[in-house]
């Protein structure tokens, strides 16, 4: 990523973090988005929650929305017209914005700066001190679409630098130096608010009955959730349906996992013992790759699966235990008829 500096008017940009602690996790990776150009209000204001904040985007996403490539730099003025009109939106309800960038030029900045004047917002401009050779190395992993040449980089970190006698005469009352900024305290106040919201301990209704559910598979899976009332196919615990389009799953709230009163979740995966499905066979979700595998026939012969029938998946002969098979044909005959 260039080096940019940028004018900021005050949001934190919003880290997202997955990777729940599972087997069913093969590794865990922390996606974070870095903080470019915070800015700050004219007067001060409490750093809005998740519910009520968005960001202006960075010039590449709308580079990516138009033209199928963050790095297409043809696509560079549709992108920050775009970008222009999320700004002029924000700062008309006196939003905390953050423009994320690469306003490395005088006439990059001076649409920006007007912007801020005619909505009273105080413009500061944030200065990355990331090495230019660090910055073109980055590139290495992205993908031909994501990438800029090394020589629009370089002359970007030129600019920026350049710029840095001129910025107060433009307009800006400050200027300060990525490195200097104190992140891990705004960052741990988004996460407990986030968290307060999340239980509904900010006067909202927080996510209720769907808190664990998030913290186990994610918040993005929630408008996909839908809880099964009356449902008996879990043997009296709580069933769900997460269901797009044509495909769906059965996931069930385990309240007394191991005996020891754990709460847990499985899902429905088809009974390797049996293709006509006779039972019903529960496997152990810890994450949303679990149900991922679930779905993609991933689980379909996992150890950990439990049949409603068949009883667990072993390699032991199922026939072998009439009286233990017939006691689970009366246990699944009994939760039918429930």
């Amino acid at each position: 990523m260039p080096d940019k500096e940028t004018l900021k008017i005050p949001e934190q940009v919003s880290w997202s973090q997955s990777g729940y602690p599972a087997r069913c996790e093969r590794r865990h990776r922390h996606r974070h988005s870095i903080l470019r150009h915070p800015t700050f209000p004219r007067h001060p204001v409490r750093t809005p929650t998740r519910h009520a904040s968005t960001l202006a985007r960075a010039a590449s996403t709308h580079r990516s929305n138009r033209e199928e490539g963050a790095g297409d730099q043809d696509a560079t003025d549709d992108a920050v017209a775009a970008l222009h009109l999320l700004l002029e939106a924000r700062m008309r309800r006196r939003m905390f914005t953050v423009v994320d960038a690469t306003n490395v030029t005088a006439a990059a900045r001076k649409p920006l700066l007007a912007a801020a004047k005619r909505h009273d917002m105080l413009p500061i401009a944030v200065l990355l001190t990331t090495p230019g050779s660090i910055c073109i190395e980055r590139q290495g992993p992205r993908p031909a679409n994501r990438t800029v040449p090394e020589e629009v980089v370089a002359q970007q970190h030129q600019d920026m630098f350049a710029s840095r006698r001129t910025l107060r005469s433009e307009g800006f009352p400050e200027t300060v130096y990525s490195d200097s900024l104190h992140r891990l305290l705004p960052y741990l106040e988004r996460l407990r608010e986030r968290r307060q919201a999340d239980l509904g301990l900010d006067g909202s209704t927080g996510l209720g009955d769907l808190n664990l559910v998030s913290r186990v598979f994610g918040e993005e899976i929630l408008p996909l959730w839908k809880w099964k009332p009356g449902s008996n196919v879990a043997g009296g615990d709580r069933v769900a349906e997460i269901r797009l389009g044509q495909q769906y799953l059965t996931p069930a709230l385990r309240t007394d996992v191991d005996g020891e009163g754990d709460l847990g979740f499985d899902v429905m995966v088809p009974c390797p013992h049996d293709d006509a499905r006779s039972g019903r066979a529960w496997v152990p979700a810890y994450s949303v790759t679990c149900l991922y595998r679930a779905l993609d026939g991933g689980l379909d012969d996992d150890e950990d699966i439990v049949c409603t029938v068949h009883g667990p998946n072993t390699d032991e002969d199922q026939e072998d235990d009439p009286e233990g098979r017939a006691d689970l044909e009366a246990q699944y005959a009994d939760a039918v008829r429930e």
